[in-house]
């Protein structure tokens, strides 16, 4: 077992200086060297190559977004088009992953399932004082998120199912960022959801305080909702857009609705997921497939659980106390994971 780490970040202030203050961290951080390594010389054939485009259809969504790259682009002393490249969550190919997702009335429970070499690594408490809602969760390619929950209760987390036929669009971490940042219900995320474009297939799980709990099927040519309580990998409403092995992901399913089915409280529904003797936990790492964090979300209480790697005590965080001007003393979320290599921001 390695040591592995994500930080923690707080921030209260404009999109603008939001971005201006992730750049100043970035300066001192392996995470972009790491990824250009990564991406290589290919990454020029997936990019977006169209800013005016880009910027366009950012306008009609989530217009403040754009000062956080800005405010990127700027502390990095960064052309656009390439703030737009690294940041934008457009238009670039995205590794498989897995991901399980239980909800129940009260909370989500969520194992991202990924490589770790892709891991960011980062937790981020932000509340905008420009536009938009604050949100608490794990970031994907610093503006996008993993999962998470805004001020308003509405929590979100999304699964992986497949990038064949892609089209342009936007990347499912973006897609999580819109939904928490603009929409204060499960119904306005459906909405957004089926209004924007969709670069890959993925399916959106949203959980409000209301307790109803719904799976958006989202492909680049179709969107549909269905209310459900548990989610892997595989669409239920738009069968043809599965891939052709789906055995595993649907088995996950029914073992998440079994084991899940004798879960009487919070934690337990946690350790259902993140104890590997329930066989959710995957240690398939190098298939892009191994679980890296658990996240709990609890819509009424306003609370979140995080850790990384298996078999551990959730660190708790009191969403509501943050909004209210409290930070959080935890500076570093620590774990361990059966893997080699480091995450994308350690040496």
């Amino acid at each position: 077992m390695k040591q592995f780490y994500s930080d923690v970040f707080q921030f209260r202030g404009s999109h603008y200086d939001f971005g201006y203050f992730q750049g100043q961290l970035l300066k001192n951080s392996p995470i972009l060297p790491n990824r250009e390594k990564q991406w290589g010389p290919k990454k020029d054939r997936h990019f977006l190559v169209n800013p005016e485009e880009y910027k366009s259809i950012m306008n009609t969504f989530a217009p403040a977004i754009l000062d956080e790259i800005q405010g990127l682009a700027d502390a990095l002393q960064m052309e656009m088009k390439k703030a737009f490249q690294l940041f934008g969550g457009y238009y670039l190919e995205f590794t498989r992953s897995g991901c399980s997702i239980y909800t129940d009335p009260n909370f989500m429970v969520r194992n991202y399932d990924s490589h770790p070499r892709g891991y960011e690594g980062r937790y981020i408490f932000y509340k905008p004082t420009d536009q938009g809602y604050a949100i608490i969760g794990p970031s994907m390619q610093i503006t996008g998120r993993i999962d998470g929950m805004n001020e308003k209760g509405l929590v979100m987390g999304y699964n992986f199912t497949h990038s064949r036929k892609s089209s342009d669009g936007f990347l499912c971490n973006m897609i999580g960022r819109l939904i928490l940042e603009t929409c204060a219900s499960v119904g306005e995320a459906v909405s957004l959801l089926k209004e924007i474009p969709h670069r890959h297939s993925f399916s959106y799980v949203l959980l409000d305080p209301s307790g109803e709990s719904f799976v958006v099927e989202a492909s680049p040519r179709k969107v549909v909702a269905r209310k459900s309580n548990v989610c892997t990998n595989h669409f239920h409403l738009l069968d043809e857009e599965n891939r052709y092995r789906i055995e595993e992901t649907r088995n996950r399913e029914k073992n998440i609705e079994d084991q899940q089915r004798y879960a009487a409280n919070p934690f337990q529904a946690f350790k259902v997921m993140n104890n590997p003797a329930h066989h959710i936990f995957s240690k398939k790492y190098d298939a892009a497939a191994g679980t890296i964090h658990t996240s709990v979300y609890f819509p009424k209480e306003m609370k979140a659980w995080f850790v990384i790697g298996p078999d551990r005590k959730p660190v708790i965080f009191d969403f509501t106390k943050w909004l209210e001007g409290n930070n959080t003393n935890i500076k570093r979320i620590k774990g361990e994971l059966e893997f080699d290599g480091p995450f994308i921001n350690m040496e």
